[in-house]
């Protein structure tokens, strides 16, 4: 049986859509699924409530908190960790159970962007940031992430970090790792420019949190290194016409950057575990 854990903080807007999808063409039985609500102020729970998904209603927020409250209930495998606000149909969750299946430890969907609306500057950083290769190999920014049994064996709780989808990536070689691209997370991209930059704040603070976590000895696998200059060499240099839009990409990068300098040790104060729903964990910011 397939197990969905999906942490939940004041989603009740979209928690029901995320449900419909993933319950409408299951068979009775075939998918258990937990909802972990966390500190919610609005009507998450009710909205969650339903036959066929158990509902946990947790005080504090957290969504590492939340995951491994989901973990000890959940009671099958492939173990498949879901963002609130992700639309995943039934077909989707079996296409990667079937990717685990055929050896993988863990695996994830293709990722959409959603671009529509949005203010040129947000649009120019994504036709940049949307093209990074680390998308293409990497289990993040998608908020959707399967493990088999032994993938789920890798690691004991997730840590009070916001990055929990980089540490996730951080547990498996790019062999054990698959893309079911034939399915796609729509990932809805900031609809100003200023929540941009404060959401790359807080990829810094949370990325930054991480390594230094690893620095201590707190976590013992190797974690992704930030791919500096890869806007660059992979994104622009093959694709010169992506140049104006490189120029917005870098200006905004380097002013999320002073800010989490501002924040102090990077962001690194940024990173506590604080919200369920997860940012993209890249973190390509340009040298200066």
């Amino acid at each position: 049986m397939t197990s969905i854990v999906i942490a939940a903080h004041n989603e009740a807007a979209v928690i029901g859509r995320c449900l419909d999808a993933l319950l409408a063409g299951a068979a009775p039985g075939e998918f258990d699924v937990t909802v972990v609500a966390n500190g919610c102020t609005d009507d998450t729970v009710a909205a969650a409530t339903r036959p066929g998904v158990r509902v946990l209603d947790l005080a504090t927020p957290g969504k590492a908190h939340a995951l491994n409250a989901g973990d000890e209930v959940a009671v099958g495998f492939p173990r498949i960790y879901l963002d609130a606000d992700i639309v995943l149909s039934t077909a989707a969750v079996r296409a990667l159970g079937e990717a685990l299946d055929r050896g993988a430890l863990a695996a994830t969907v293709g990722r959409q962007l959603v671009l529509d609306g949005r203010p040129v500057a947000v649009r120019a950083y994504f036709a940049v940031h949307g093209r990074l290769p680390v998308f293409r190999d990497g289990l993040f920014g998608r908020g959707v992430l399967a493990v088999s049994a032994a993938g789920r064996a890798r690691f004991g709780t997730f840590p009070e970090l916001v990055a929990d989808d980089l540490f996730l990536d951080s547990q498996f070689s790019q062999a054990e790792k698959a893309h079911v691209t034939a399915y796609t997370a729509k990932v809805e991209t900031p609809r100003r420019t200023d929540d941009l930059v404060k959401r790359l704040v807080r990829v810094r603070g949370g990325n930054a949190a991480m390594r230094a976590a690893a620095e201590r000895g707190e976590i013992t696998v190797p974690v992704r290194p930030a791919a500096r200059l890869s806007w660059l060499r992979d994104v622009v240099l093959p694709k010169p016409w992506l140049a104006p839009a490189a120029v917005v990409y870098v200006a905004i990068t380097m002013k999320a950057a002073r800010a989490a300098q501002q924040a102090g040790d990077g962001g690194a104060a940024w990173g506590r575990d604080e919200s369920s729903r997860q940012d993209s964990a890249a973190d390509p910011a340009p040298r200066r």
